[in-house]
């Protein structure tokens, strides 16, 4: 932007700004804010969007493109919220976790450019809405798996019952948590590369 049009730019928005003010409609009340009520609104958004088979957790909504591997462990942690709510009940949520789990850990690893969910423990940024394979060319991401990790680590101290139910979750959360090669994602550094694509190699980028 020319420094001209940059000028004329912040002096319009200066006198817009001096204008009168709108006159505050006094009939129209407040909206109260009720946290309970966003807390319940947001366990119903992973409630009810995680896909009815493979339970990864959509990016955003209303857009279908891909699911997210780190909404899918906000998702595992939301469930258990929802299980000491009230909103579930703590069977619901194991439900639920147990089948989240085992397709992650059944989802296919490998070098391999397409075909795969992640590599080394890791998982893709971004999976596909009908498989949960890699996204077009998305990087596998030491971040959102952490994200994800956060929430299977949480179902494993929240599933502490000595039911076979509860005990398969901590078995598998254990695994899945297990197989992340996290010294590999070091790539020789102190700290951890952003991410990895089969294409090219590291990020050169660290956290």
């Amino acid at each position: 932007m020319k420094p001209f049009t940059l000028s004329l730019l912040v002096v319009l928005l200066v006198f817009a700004s001096c204008g009168p003010k709108p006159t505050p409609n006094k009939s129209e009340k407040p909206v109260p804010f009720s946290l309970n009520e966003l807390k319940k609104r947001t366990f119903y958004y992973f409630w009810d969007l995680a896909d009815s088979s493979n339970f990864q957790v959509l990016d955003r909504y209303p857009s279908r493109t891909f699911s997210s591997i780190a909404a899918t462990g906000f998702g595992l942690t939301a469930y258990l919220i929802g299980a000491e709510n009230g909103y579930i009940t703590r069977k619901q949520a194991a439900e639920r976790v147990l089948n989240t789990l085992q397709v992650l850990k059944t989802l296919p690893q490998g070098p391999d450019r397409q075909g795969v969910a992640g590599y080394k423990g890791f998982f893709y940024h971004f999976l596909t809405l009908d498989q949960a394979l890699r996204f077009k060319e998305v990087e596998l991401s030491t971040i959102d798996t952490g994200l994800l990790m956060a929430g299977i680590l949480s179902a494993m101290s929240y599933f502490d019952k000595n039911t076979p139910e509860e005990k398969a979750i901590r078995e598998t959360a254990d695994f899945l948590y297990r197989r992340v090669e996290w010294d590999w994602a070091l790539n020789g550094a102190k700290t951890l590369s952003m991410g990895w694509h089969p294409e090219k190699g590291f990020i050169p980028a660290q956290w």
